[in-house]
């Protein structure tokens, strides 16, 4: 679905939409909630400013992390999502995402995807139009075919070039996981989660990270709050790491006392991490937030009546010097 299309659905409808979905009781409990969208890295600005229309509209939150992925996704300059993705080790982009809506608990996800410009609406058709979580590989683009997806290049001659160096045996450095992970909460007080990525640069054919993994790359639960990671995929994925920041939450600390657990639980296991940039963001449903990192580097894109910062985010392990 196009920008345009969202903010219509919005406009029109998402009010009314949205309070449909709750009982009376949730409704005079969550009345004047003021929208907030964060999201991961510099490139979570775009992300974030796409996502916001939707909410000030009246648009629910599934709705708003969906469009402000997308909108990075469809960016060739984004070399670690979607068009621009760098490839795998074969030259070819396989892309991974998921979509979690806070109320209902309902996700989505695909991995391994080829072909498909916007694996986050591929992976919200999978939660809404299917019995299923997660599809990979050709499965998954056939089902985005049979649902109106048109079959794309996605390898960018900029892309291409860098996949062309490293296969020589050129030393490089790449921008190989900065995942887009977004968490919002609308007007009504739902909230949702949605990440996309390329993945790792040069990865095995059919290597899947954390990012389309509920629990791992995002999680949300509307009761408590919702939280995504960025970084080293593997390393999330074996302390079920977003999950884990809401659990932690749910047993009464705050985000940035969360966040930070989980990374100190990732260095624990293997001092080796401190060394490898890796992130979480959380946002709890009262609108707090927290983020940190295993390392210096990550930056976290916040908004919300209609201000965009773009924060630094503090890590476990401080810079030399």
């Amino acid at each position: 679905m196009e920008r345009r299309d969202f903010l219509k659905v919005g406009a029109l409808a998402g009010a009314g939409a949205l309070v449909g979905r709750l009982d009376g009781a949730s409704v005079s409990r969550q009345v004047n909630t003021k929208p907030i969208v964060v999201s991961t890295w510099n490139h979570g600005m775009k992300c974030n400013q796409g996502a916001l229309q939707i909410l000030q509209v009246g648009g629910t939150a599934v709705d708003a992390v969906e469009l402000g992925v997308s909108i990075v996704e469809k960016d060739p300059t984004t070399t670690s999502v979607g068009y621009g993705g760098l490839p795998n080790a074969e030259g070819v982009v396989q892309l991974d995402a998921a979509i979690m809506d806070g109320l209902s608990m309902e996700v989505g996800s695909v991995a391994g995807l080829e072909k498909i410009k916007h694996p986050v609406q591929v992976a919200r058709k999978v939660m809404t139009d299917s019995p299923h979580v997660l599809l990979v590989g050709d499965g998954a683009r056939r089902f985005a075919v049979s649902h109106g997806f048109k079959e794309e290049n996605l390898l960018t001659e900029g892309a291409k070039k860098q996949w062309l160096a490293w296969k020589s045996g050129k030393k490089m450095k790449v921008d190989t996981h900065d995942t887009i992970g977004a968490l919002a909460i609308d007007r009504g007080g739902l909230m949702a989660a949605a990440c996309t990525t390329s993945g790792l640069a040069w990865k095995i054919p059919g290597r899947v990270g954390d990012s389309p993994i509920v629990g791992a790359g995002l999680y949300c639960d509307g009761e408590v709050g919702g939280c995504v990671a960025t970084g080293y995929g593997e390393e999330v994925l074996k302390i079920c790491g977003s999950f884990l920041v809401v659990e932690l939450m749910r047993q009464g600390r705050s985000p940035q006392e969360a966040v930070e657990a989980a990374l100190d639980r990732m260095i624990k296991r293997d001092a080796a991490n401190a060394g490898k940039l890796t992130a979480f963001l959380a946002l709890r449903s009262d609108g707090a937030v927290g983020h940190a990192s295993t390392s210096p580097g990550f930056q976290v894109a916040m908004s919300r009546e209609g201000k965009h910062d773009l924060l630094e985010s503090p890590s476990r392990v401080k810079k030399k010097g």
